[in-house]
């Protein structure tokens, strides 16, 4: 089920899938993968099967879950969802079928916000701009809104109980409900800006969490908010506060929305911070103690 969350910028989780493999530095210190072994032993049945020990680990083999599609369903308050807090909705091995059944239940949904991140933005862009190539003229798109209609019908084979009626015409595209966002952890991966700006959203936005480096220069062209933390827990690196100050910055240049969430264990240990993950804003200095949300449609 959909569970309640710490996580400064978002309020529910929902893992329509689970599991992913490690493709880049941010993820040496995956707590993700973490939380998967821990779950796995306590007999959680999401967790039960191993990945790749070179880039997963226990319990964090990918999967999806059909059982937990329909939970947004059910519920009535709007909130923001953090989409797949245990993975990664466009991992390689997320078939386009499922994928076309969580945007079918989120179109179903309009009083929710969905954040969906990826460190896959490239696949993201294929998929949701889905160019036409059969010569028939159809925008981009146009062929993944009708797999969404088609998983949203009786008649299809990945039915989605309770969107018998069919939903996404009604919605519009992109998803006036759903933010696209993307890991940048240093400059090394700048270029999934590039991708990001490829993928038709709402909202788009970057989170520089875990921040391992400067990302000064880094094109915000389209990105509507950025994301900024310092790592936490065993084996965390350290973070320079002037990376922060400048990305806040740059960020405000770009006419986006900055939120800091948390500046790290090391910051926290060095400064003596009242929260071990120098998560307490009164903690920082004054120019950082900034989170704000995007602009929405």
């Amino acid at each position: 089920m959909a569970d309640k969350t710490g996580i400064e910028w978002t309020e529910q989780t929902w893992n329509p899938t689970t599991g992913c493999d490690r493709i880049s530095p941010g993820c040496t210190n995956c707590y993700a993968l973490t939380m998967a072994k821990r779950l796995k032993g306590m007999g959680s049945a999401k967790y039960q099967t191993d990945g790749n020990p070179k880039t997963s680990g226990p319990g964090f083999n990918l999967a999806v879950h059909a059982d937990s599609l329909t939970e947004p369903l059910r519920w009535k308050k709007p909130r923001k969802v953090f989409v797949n807090s245990m993975s990664d909705l466009f991992h390689a091995r997320v078939p386009r079928e499922f994928l076309a059944q969580v945007f079918a239940v989120m179109a179903a949904t309009p009083q929710h916000t969905y954040q969906i991140l990826t460190k896959r933005p490239e696949r993201a862009a294929r998929i949701l701009t889905d160019l036409c190539t059969c010569g028939s003229g159809h925008p981009p798109g146009e062929h993944f809104r009708s797999s969404m209609e088609w998983a949203a019908t009786s008649h299809s084979p990945t039915y989605v109980p309770g969107l018998e009626h069919g939903i996404y015409h009604r919605s519009g595209w992109p998803l006036p409900n759903v933010w696209l966002g993307t890991s940048i952890e240093n400059a090394d991966y700048a270029r999934r800006a590039d991708a990001l700006r490829n993928i038709p959203a709402a909202v788009r936005f970057i989170s520089a969490e875990p921040l391992l480096g400067p990302l000064n220069n880094l094109n915000l062209h389209g990105v509507d908010w950025v994301i900024i933390g310092g790592e936490s827990g065993p084996g965390a690196r350290p973070l320079d506060t002037q990376w922060v100050t400048d990305l806040v910055d740059d960020t405000r240049l770009a006419s986006a929305a900055p939120f800091v969430k948390q500046l790290g264990s090391i910051w926290a240990r060095e400064n003596n911070a009242s929260d071990a993950k120098g998560g307490k804003p009164a903690d920082w200095p004054e120019a950082l103690r900034v989170r704000e949300y995007p602009d929405t449609p």
